[in-house]
């Protein structure tokens, strides 16, 4: 018998004995562990009507994770909450792939069809929600402020955390399907007051609104796994949580977590917590982090360039991760053609493909402004980007984005969005 610290409710401890089943003995036993490994003194019910996964792809390596969600369905085992999943990996009907590299792909991820039906036996929401903005209205998986979450991805944890004030732990994959089996997940870090106390001051002192990706990797870079409390940034924003100002923050967020490892943050004025509470949410001597024109410029001057020949032309472009909203793919569709006109081209000089969130696209192809995409040369996909880079023989191309994530964890090079334009609509920087 596990001999854990955590404060265990009879109902609790029967399950990690194994009277309600040996393999929910198993998930409890693991839950357990992980919380007493962060000192969680009990366990908290979740509160959200869904969950969401981040492992989505049928990596062929991943015998484990298969072999563990056999023993699942074969006990009889399921979600108590249905969850939705992050993006699919592979789209060769939208996404350039050349014969060696769709060779490649289906090796890798030989185990996708498999994977999605065990998914499907343990809880998917349905077949089209696979996405890493799993919160977006289209989608519908919501969680309401201070909902308790069992969520893993990333991007995904810091948005709901701080645009929609639920509270959610960075957990691992795996950890957070166990959390939404059983219902209940480990008290501590991000479910407390406490641990959503921010002891890092942001100052934005720039002369224009800073570019919401170099902005949040500023921050993730200077704070890493801590809370900051970003002031001033409403001057450029405004007070008013619109679309607009959430697809800022959602590509803000995902850069604060992807280079460094934030799971929440605080926009003075701007998101829930800190027009509720204001400067209460800032601990005594707090860190200070000033950032102005300089500062971000420094930022962007120390990214890599990752490509073998640094003045190669780029072969592809991927804009969306995390995926991109309604707000956003109409955006950019508008912005790509007046750039075209601008540069009196007709289509695309560098193959770009937008992706989005299957129910995104979905309504994003009822309007009239997704007809334009096809004539200028342009895709949307579901997929997930980083998963195509991956495929090493993907890894070697020149790519571009605009997303400070894709470009952390790949050898894509980052462009900011004006910079983005003049590269897919000119042929040059």
């Amino acid at each position: 018998m596990y001999n854990y610290k955590m404060n265990l409710t009879k109902e609790e401890q029967k399950i990690l004995e194994g009277k309600k089943g040996e393999v929910l003995g198993k998930i409890m036993k693991t839950i357990v562990m992980y919380g007493d490994t962060f000192g969680a003194r009990k366990l908290v019910p979740i509160t959200s009507e869904n969950g969401h996964l981040v492992t989505s792809f049928g990596l062929s390596m991943m015998k484990p994770v298969y072999n563990l969600m056999d023993e699942l369905i074969e006990a009889g085992i399921v979600s108590s909450q249905k969850f939705t999943v992050d993006p699919r990996p592979l789209d060769f009907d939208n996404v350039p792939s050349g014969f060696l590299q769709k060779m490649v792909f289906r090796i890798m991820y030989s185990k996708q069809e498999d994977y999605e039906k065990q998914l499907e036996n343990i809880g998917l929401l349905s077949r089209d929600g696979f996405t890493c903005t799993c919160y977006m209205d289209e989608v519908g998986n919501i969680p309401k402020k201070g909902d308790i979450l069992s969520w893993a991805e990333s991007s995904a944890v810091v948005y709901a955390n701080s645009v929609l004030g639920a509270r959610c732990n960075r957990n691992s994959g795996i950890i957070e399907m166990f959390g939404s089996i059983l219902g209940k997940v480990p008290y501590f870090g991000l479910l407390t007051d406490e641990g959503r106390k921010a002891n890092w001051v942001v100052e934005i002192k720039t002369s224009n609104i800073p570019e919401a990706q170099v902005l949040g990797s500023a921050i993730g870079m200077k704070v890493m796994d801590n809370v900051p409390y970003i002031k001033h940034l409403d001057e450029f924003l405004g007070n008013e949580l619109n679309n607009t100002v959430k697809d800022y923050l959602k590509d803000m967020g995902a850069a604060t977590a992807s280079n460094g490892a934030v799971g929440l943050y605080h926009v003075e004025n701007i998101t829930p917590e800190a027009k509720e509470l204001g400067d209460k949410l800032i601990v005594e001597n707090p860190n200070i982090y000033v950032i102005d024109d300089e500062e971000l410029n420094r930022v962007r001057e120390s990214y890599p360039i990752m490509w073998k020949h640094k003045e190669a032309k780029p072969k592809l472009c991927f804009i969306g991760c995390p995926h991109l909203s309604l707000e956003q793919l109409c955006k950019w569709t508008v912005d790509i053609k007046d750039g075209l006109k601008k540069e009196n081209q007709r289509k695309v000089t560098v193959p770009t493909v937008l992706t989005a969130s299957p129910k995104v696209l979905e309504e994003f192809n009822k309007l009239p402004v997704a007809k334009d995409l096809g004539r200028i040369g342009v895709s949307t996909s579901y997929i997930c980007p980083l998963m195509y880079m991956n495929n090493p023989l993907c890894g070697k191309m020149p790519v571009i984005t605009n997303s400070n994530k894709l470009r952390t964890y790949t050898s894509s090079r980052y462009y900011t969005d004006s910079e983005i334009i003049q590269a897919i609509t000119k042929g040059g920087m």
